[in-house]
């Protein structure tokens, strides 16, 4: 049995959750996600617990079984706390500032980037200009548009300039050598 299939999901008060069949609507003070899983796949609600059985032994069925569980899980904690990634920002002259709820980044390029937030997301800019957090409660979503956002100026290995994720490593390499 799936280690992660297997256990179960607390559904926290103020939570709504609606199942049909191997759909499910999730729905907090956050706001609402739905899924749609494939049939192979059976979501149970009982007392204010969701468990994910799988119909078989085949493989695809087990490898399933973990991954709506996780889902699942992803979703009702995204309807009630919300998900955030930082992203940081190093160069000389790099920075970012809000306009409205639109996010403005300003990286060496020779004209401003204007990033505005899909339904959901919220910009946050902190620490001196240099730090940018992303939330919403799609924790899908708040990965792919913060993959974003970094993908607009990648850190460079030489000098470290660009955008990074809080806590990623970049390896730095040595540069030229020089004439001997």
């Amino acid at each position: 049995m799936s280690r992660v299939g297997r256990l179960p999901i607390e559904v926290p008060s103020g939570v709504d959750v609606e199942i049909k069949g191997t759909h499910i609507r999730v729905k907090g003070p956050k706001g609402e996600l739905s899924h749609t899983f494939p049939p192979v796949i059976k979501i149970t609600l009982d007392d204010g617990t969701l468990s994910v059985d799988r119909l078989s032994e085949e493989k695809y069925h087990r490898s399933m079984h973990g991954t709506a569980r996780a889902v699942i899980n992803n979703m009702v904690e995204g309807v009630t706390k919300g998900f955030e990634k930082f992203l940081e920002i190093n160069g000389v002259g790099y920075r970012a500032e809000m306009q409205g709820k639109n996010l403005l980044l300003n990286l060496g390029y020779s004209h401003p980037i204007d990033v505005v937030p899909r339904e959901g997301i919220e910009f946050e800019v902190l620490e001196r200009n240099n730090v940018i957090r992303v939330s919403g409660y799609n924790k899908q979503v708040v990965g792919q548009v913060a993959a974003e956002i970094r993908g607009l100026r990648p850190v460079e290995p030489y000098k470290g300039k660009g955008i990074r994720y809080r806590g990623e490593h970049v390896r730095r390499k040595a540069g030229k050598a020089g004439k001997v």
